[in-house]
Protein backbone atom coordinates (compact mmCIF):
# COMPACT_ATOMS: atom_id res chain seq x y z
CA UNK A 1 0.00 0.00 0.00
CA UNK A 2 0.95 3.66 -0.38
CA UNK A 3 0.40 6.18 2.41
CA UNK A 4 0.07 9.74 1.09
CA UNK A 5 0.96 12.36 3.69
CA UNK A 6 -0.71 15.76 3.84
CA UNK A 7 1.19 18.75 2.47
CA UNK A 8 1.63 20.22 5.93
CA UNK A 9 2.73 16.96 7.58
CA UNK A 10 6.08 17.52 9.28
CA UNK A 11 8.92 15.13 10.05
CA UNK A 12 7.41 14.15 13.40
CA UNK A 13 4.17 12.89 11.84
CA UNK A 14 6.07 11.08 9.08
CA UNK A 15 8.25 9.40 11.72
CA UNK A 16 5.18 8.12 13.56
CA UNK A 17 3.89 6.52 10.34
CA UNK A 18 7.29 4.92 9.72
CA UNK A 19 7.38 3.56 13.26
CA UNK A 20 3.95 1.98 12.87
CA UNK A 21 4.97 0.35 9.58
CA UNK A 22 8.06 -1.16 11.20
CA UNK A 23 6.08 -2.30 14.26
CA UNK A 24 4.01 -4.48 11.93
CA UNK A 25 7.12 -6.17 10.56
CA UNK A 26 6.87 -4.33 7.24
CA UNK A 27 9.35 -2.14 5.37
CA UNK A 28 8.78 1.54 4.66
CA UNK A 29 10.15 3.35 1.62
CA UNK A 30 10.04 7.15 1.57
CA UNK A 31 9.48 9.16 -1.59
CA UNK A 32 9.72 12.90 -1.07
CA UNK A 33 8.09 14.78 -3.94
CA UNK A 34 7.91 18.50 -4.55
CA UNK A 35 4.52 18.71 -2.86
CA UNK A 36 3.95 15.59 -0.75
CA UNK A 37 5.77 12.83 1.04
CA UNK A 38 4.69 9.29 0.20
CA UNK A 39 5.38 6.19 2.29
CA UNK A 40 5.45 2.90 0.41
CA UNK A 41 4.69 -0.14 2.56
CA UNK A 42 6.43 -3.29 1.35
CA UNK A 43 5.88 -6.80 2.63
CA UNK A 44 2.89 -9.03 3.22
CA UNK A 45 0.39 -6.38 4.26
CA UNK A 46 -2.71 -8.36 3.27
CA UNK A 47 -3.83 -8.55 6.91
CA UNK A 48 -3.24 -4.84 7.57
CA UNK A 49 -6.31 -2.62 7.53
CA UNK A 50 -5.73 0.59 5.53
CA UNK A 51 -7.85 2.42 8.12
CA UNK A 52 -5.20 1.72 10.76
CA UNK A 53 -2.98 4.16 8.87
CA UNK A 54 -5.68 6.46 7.51
CA UNK A 55 -6.60 7.52 11.05
CA UNK A 56 -3.09 8.70 11.88
CA UNK A 57 -2.38 12.44 12.11
CA UNK A 58 -0.86 13.82 8.93
CA UNK A 59 -2.13 11.06 6.63
CA UNK A 60 -4.20 12.27 3.69
CA UNK A 61 -5.13 8.89 2.22
CA UNK A 62 -4.06 5.26 1.90
CA UNK A 63 -3.95 3.66 -1.55
CA UNK A 64 -3.75 -0.14 -1.92
CA UNK A 65 -1.31 -1.31 -4.61
CA UNK A 66 -2.64 -4.43 -6.29
CA UNK A 67 -0.01 -4.91 -9.01
CA UNK A 68 2.94 -7.33 -8.73
CA UNK A 69 5.52 -4.53 -8.57
CA UNK A 70 5.06 -1.80 -5.96
CA UNK A 71 8.02 0.56 -5.66
CA UNK A 72 8.56 0.68 -9.42
CA UNK A 73 4.91 1.51 -10.04
CA UNK A 74 3.63 4.87 -11.23
CA UNK A 75 0.94 4.43 -8.54
CA UNK A 76 3.65 4.57 -5.88
CA UNK A 77 5.23 7.70 -7.32
CA UNK A 78 3.47 9.96 -9.81
CA UNK A 79 6.48 12.17 -10.54
CA UNK A 80 9.31 10.93 -12.74
CA UNK A 81 12.36 9.76 -10.83
CA UNK A 82 15.28 12.07 -11.58
CA UNK A 83 18.79 11.55 -10.25
CA UNK A 84 22.35 12.54 -10.99
CA UNK A 85 25.02 10.50 -12.72
CA UNK A 86 28.25 12.32 -11.96
CA UNK A 87 26.53 15.69 -12.31
CA UNK A 88 24.21 14.89 -15.24
CA UNK A 89 20.51 14.49 -14.46
CA UNK A 90 18.70 11.50 -15.94
CA UNK A 91 14.93 11.32 -16.13
CA UNK A 92 14.56 15.06 -16.65
CA UNK A 93 14.22 17.13 -19.83
CA UNK A 94 17.78 16.50 -21.02
CA UNK A 95 18.43 13.25 -22.89
CA UNK A 96 21.50 11.42 -21.64
CA UNK A 97 23.81 9.57 -24.05
CA UNK A 98 26.18 6.84 -22.88
CA UNK A 99 28.67 5.64 -25.47
CA UNK A 100 31.83 3.62 -25.89
CA UNK A 101 33.10 0.20 -26.90
CA UNK A 102 31.36 -3.06 -26.14
CA UNK A 103 34.51 -4.32 -24.42
CA UNK A 104 37.64 -2.65 -23.09
CA UNK A 105 40.50 -4.08 -25.17
CA UNK A 106 43.53 -1.95 -24.37
CA UNK A 107 44.57 1.48 -23.08
CA UNK A 108 44.73 3.26 -26.44
CA UNK A 109 41.36 1.93 -27.59
CA UNK A 110 39.38 2.97 -24.53
CA UNK A 111 41.03 6.39 -24.20
CA UNK A 112 40.50 7.17 -27.89
CA UNK A 113 36.86 6.12 -27.62
CA UNK A 114 36.31 8.14 -24.43
CA UNK A 115 37.77 11.34 -25.84
CA UNK A 116 35.75 10.94 -29.06
CA UNK A 117 32.37 10.36 -27.41
CA UNK A 118 33.00 13.17 -24.92
CA UNK A 119 33.76 15.58 -27.76
CA UNK A 120 30.54 14.58 -29.51
CA UNK A 121 28.40 15.20 -26.42
CA UNK A 122 28.13 11.94 -24.47
CA UNK A 123 28.06 12.21 -20.68
CA UNK A 124 29.04 8.65 -19.80
CA UNK A 125 31.51 6.08 -21.08
CA UNK A 126 30.19 2.56 -21.50
CA UNK A 127 32.60 -0.34 -21.72
CA UNK A 128 32.74 -3.92 -20.57
CA UNK A 129 35.49 -5.31 -18.32
CA UNK A 130 33.56 -8.50 -17.55
CA UNK A 131 31.74 -9.89 -20.59
CA UNK A 132 29.18 -12.71 -20.34
CA UNK A 133 29.32 -14.20 -23.83
CA UNK A 134 27.18 -16.81 -25.54
CA UNK A 135 30.25 -18.86 -26.37
CA UNK A 136 32.82 -19.77 -23.69
CA UNK A 137 35.52 -19.30 -26.34
CA UNK A 138 34.64 -15.64 -27.04
CA UNK A 139 36.54 -12.75 -25.46
CA UNK A 140 35.41 -12.51 -21.83
CA UNK A 141 36.94 -9.12 -20.98
CA UNK A 142 40.05 -7.90 -19.15
CA UNK A 143 38.55 -8.06 -15.65
CA UNK A 144 40.00 -5.67 -13.08
CA UNK A 145 42.60 -4.42 -15.55
CA UNK A 146 39.71 -3.30 -17.76
CA UNK A 147 38.13 -1.50 -14.81
CA UNK A 148 41.37 0.37 -14.19
CA UNK A 149 41.52 1.42 -17.83
CA UNK A 150 37.93 2.67 -17.67
CA UNK A 151 38.76 4.73 -14.59
CA UNK A 152 41.80 6.17 -16.36
CA UNK A 153 39.72 7.09 -19.41
CA UNK A 154 37.05 8.65 -17.17
CA UNK A 155 39.62 10.91 -15.55
CA UNK A 156 41.09 11.93 -18.88
CA UNK A 157 37.79 12.61 -20.64
CA UNK A 158 35.62 13.76 -17.75
CA UNK A 159 32.93 11.11 -18.17
CA UNK A 160 30.98 8.88 -15.83
CA UNK A 161 31.67 5.14 -16.23
CA UNK A 162 28.94 2.56 -16.89
CA UNK A 163 30.11 -1.05 -16.83
CA UNK A 164 28.59 -4.47 -16.37
CA UNK A 165 28.76 -6.62 -13.27
CA UNK A 166 28.00 -10.30 -13.78
CA UNK A 167 28.05 -11.95 -10.34
CA UNK A 168 27.18 -10.85 -6.79
CA UNK A 169 30.80 -11.41 -5.76
CA UNK A 170 31.99 -8.85 -8.35
CA UNK A 171 29.83 -6.00 -7.04
CA UNK A 172 32.25 -4.57 -4.42
CA UNK A 173 35.13 -4.60 -6.92
CA UNK A 174 33.21 -3.04 -9.82
CA UNK A 175 31.63 -0.46 -7.50
CA UNK A 176 35.12 0.85 -6.69
CA UNK A 177 35.60 1.91 -10.31
CA UNK A 178 32.14 2.43 -11.84
CA UNK A 179 29.66 5.28 -11.45
CA UNK A 180 26.80 3.08 -12.71
CA UNK A 181 26.52 -0.70 -12.34
CA UNK A 182 25.02 -2.40 -15.37
CA UNK A 183 23.01 -5.63 -15.09
CA UNK A 184 22.98 -7.22 -18.52
CA UNK A 185 20.06 -8.84 -20.31
CA UNK A 186 21.26 -12.37 -19.51
CA UNK A 187 21.34 -11.50 -15.80
CA UNK A 188 18.03 -9.65 -15.53
CA UNK A 189 16.60 -12.42 -13.35
CA UNK A 190 19.80 -13.26 -11.51
CA UNK A 191 18.13 -12.49 -8.21
CA UNK A 192 21.29 -12.77 -6.11
CA UNK A 193 22.93 -10.17 -8.35
CA UNK A 194 19.87 -7.90 -8.17
CA UNK A 195 20.00 -8.00 -4.37
CA UNK A 196 23.74 -7.24 -4.43
CA UNK A 197 23.54 -4.21 -6.73
CA UNK A 198 20.58 -2.94 -4.72
CA UNK A 199 22.59 -3.17 -1.52
CA UNK A 200 25.50 -1.30 -3.16
CA UNK A 201 23.37 1.87 -3.38
CA UNK A 202 25.13 2.71 -6.63
CA UNK A 203 23.00 3.78 -9.62
CA UNK A 204 21.98 0.64 -11.55
CA UNK A 205 21.31 0.30 -15.26
CA UNK A 206 19.03 -2.73 -15.69
CA UNK A 207 18.69 -4.23 -19.16
CA UNK A 208 15.56 -6.05 -20.24
CA UNK A 209 15.97 -9.80 -20.64
CA UNK A 210 16.01 -11.41 -24.06
CA UNK A 211 12.50 -12.84 -23.72
CA UNK A 212 11.14 -10.91 -20.76
CA UNK A 213 7.74 -9.29 -20.43
CA UNK A 214 7.47 -5.75 -19.09
CA UNK A 215 6.00 -7.13 -15.88
CA UNK A 216 9.02 -9.40 -15.40
CA UNK A 217 11.30 -6.47 -16.22
CA UNK A 218 9.70 -4.21 -13.62
CA UNK A 219 9.69 -6.98 -11.02
CA UNK A 220 13.46 -7.29 -11.56
CA UNK A 221 13.75 -3.56 -10.91
CA UNK A 222 11.67 -4.08 -7.76
CA UNK A 223 14.41 -6.29 -6.29
CA UNK A 224 16.87 -3.39 -6.55
CA UNK A 225 14.40 -0.79 -5.29
CA UNK A 226 13.51 -2.96 -2.30
CA UNK A 227 16.97 -2.24 -0.86
CA UNK A 228 16.19 1.49 -0.61
CA UNK A 229 18.16 2.08 -3.79
CA UNK A 230 15.92 4.34 -5.89
CA UNK A 231 18.48 5.05 -8.62
CA UNK A 232 17.47 2.50 -11.25
CA UNK A 233 17.54 3.03 -15.03
CA UNK A 234 15.50 0.72 -17.25
CA UNK A 235 17.12 -0.16 -20.58
CA UNK A 236 15.20 -1.56 -23.56
CA UNK A 237 17.76 -3.39 -25.71
CA UNK A 238 15.62 -5.56 -27.95
CA UNK A 239 13.94 -8.89 -27.40
CA UNK A 240 14.20 -12.24 -29.16
CA UNK A 241 11.55 -12.86 -31.82
CA UNK A 242 11.27 -14.94 -35.00
CA UNK A 243 13.08 -12.21 -36.99
CA UNK A 244 16.66 -13.07 -37.96
CA UNK A 245 17.65 -10.06 -40.11
CA UNK A 246 18.39 -7.99 -37.00
CA UNK A 247 20.18 -9.23 -33.92
CA UNK A 248 17.09 -8.53 -31.78
CA UNK A 249 13.74 -6.83 -32.23
CA UNK A 250 13.84 -3.47 -30.49
CA UNK A 251 10.50 -2.95 -28.77
CA UNK A 252 9.63 0.71 -29.34
CA UNK A 253 6.28 0.04 -27.64
CA UNK A 254 8.14 -0.64 -24.41
CA UNK A 255 9.27 2.98 -24.05
CA UNK A 256 5.86 4.67 -23.66
CA UNK A 257 4.47 1.58 -21.93
CA UNK A 258 7.19 1.65 -19.27
CA UNK A 259 6.68 5.39 -18.81
CA UNK A 260 3.00 4.72 -18.14
CA UNK A 261 3.65 1.86 -15.74
CA UNK A 262 6.68 3.24 -13.92
CA UNK A 263 8.31 6.46 -12.73
CA UNK A 264 11.83 5.16 -13.48
CA UNK A 265 13.92 6.63 -16.32
CA UNK A 266 13.97 4.60 -19.53
CA UNK A 267 16.84 4.45 -22.01
CA UNK A 268 17.35 2.49 -25.24
CA UNK A 269 20.31 0.51 -26.57
CA UNK A 270 19.93 0.66 -30.37
CA UNK A 271 23.25 -1.13 -30.91
CA UNK A 272 22.12 -4.42 -29.35
CA UNK A 273 18.56 -3.76 -30.47
CA UNK A 274 19.58 -3.95 -34.12
CA UNK A 275 23.02 -5.55 -34.31
CA UNK A 276 23.69 -3.51 -37.43
CA UNK A 277 25.66 -0.27 -37.56
CA UNK A 278 23.53 0.97 -40.47
CA UNK A 279 20.33 0.86 -38.39
CA UNK A 280 21.56 2.52 -35.20
CA UNK A 281 20.90 6.09 -36.34
CA UNK A 282 17.26 5.58 -37.37
CA UNK A 283 16.40 3.56 -34.27
CA UNK A 284 18.06 6.13 -32.00
CA UNK A 285 15.85 8.86 -33.46
CA UNK A 286 12.76 6.67 -33.08
CA UNK A 287 13.63 6.01 -29.43
CA UNK A 288 13.86 9.72 -28.62
CA UNK A 289 10.61 10.40 -30.47
CA UNK A 290 8.94 7.65 -28.41
CA UNK A 291 10.00 9.27 -25.13
CA UNK A 292 13.29 7.66 -24.13
CA UNK A 293 15.32 9.50 -21.49
CA UNK A 294 18.63 8.39 -22.94
CA UNK A 295 20.59 6.19 -25.31
CA UNK A 296 23.41 3.69 -24.90
CA UNK A 297 25.42 3.43 -28.11
CA UNK A 298 28.46 1.34 -28.97
CA UNK A 299 31.36 3.32 -30.42
CA UNK A 300 34.72 1.82 -31.37
CA UNK A 301 37.75 3.55 -32.97
CA UNK A 302 38.27 0.56 -35.28
CA UNK A 303 35.11 -1.59 -35.45
CA UNK A 304 36.53 -3.89 -38.10
CA UNK A 305 39.07 -5.17 -35.57
CA UNK A 306 36.84 -5.08 -32.47
CA UNK A 307 37.03 -8.14 -30.24
CA UNK A 308 33.25 -8.07 -29.77
CA UNK A 309 30.23 -6.51 -31.50
CA UNK A 310 32.15 -4.66 -34.20
CA UNK A 311 29.28 -4.95 -36.69
CA UNK A 312 27.00 -2.83 -34.50
CA UNK A 313 29.60 -0.29 -33.33
CA UNK A 314 29.71 3.20 -34.79
CA UNK A 315 32.99 4.84 -35.76
CA UNK A 316 33.74 8.07 -33.86
CA UNK A 317 32.89 10.25 -36.85
CA UNK A 318 29.60 8.39 -37.34
CA UNK A 319 28.72 8.91 -33.69
CA UNK A 320 29.51 12.61 -33.93
CA UNK A 321 27.23 12.93 -36.96
CA UNK A 322 24.45 11.03 -35.18
CA UNK A 323 24.63 13.35 -32.18
CA UNK A 324 24.15 16.33 -34.51
CA UNK A 325 21.14 14.67 -36.13
CA UNK A 326 19.57 13.77 -32.78
CA UNK A 327 19.39 17.34 -31.49
CA UNK A 328 16.52 18.54 -33.70
CA UNK A 329 14.62 15.33 -32.98
CA UNK A 330 14.97 15.97 -29.25
CA UNK A 331 13.85 19.58 -29.66
CA UNK A 332 10.80 18.46 -31.66
CA UNK A 333 9.54 16.48 -28.65
CA UNK A 334 10.39 19.16 -26.10
CA UNK A 335 13.71 17.70 -24.93
CA UNK A 336 17.36 18.75 -25.12
CA UNK A 337 20.50 16.77 -25.89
Amino acid sequence: MVIVMKKEAGEGLVSKVLAKVESLGLTAHLSRGKIRTIVGVVGDNSAVEPDSFACLDGVERVVPLLGPFKLASRDFKKENTVFSIDGSQIGDKKIIVMAGPCAVEDKNQVIEAALAVKKAGAVALRGGAFKPRTSPYSFQGLGEEGLKLLAMARDMAGLAVVTEVTTPEQVPLVAQYADVLQVGARNMQNFGLLHAVGESHKPVLLKRGLSSTLEEFLNAAEYILSHNNPRVILCERGIRTFETYTRNTLDINAIPALKLLSHLPVIVDPSHGTGKRELVSAVSKAAIAAGADGLMIEVHPNPENARSDGAQSLRPEEFEQLMKELRPVAEAVGRTL
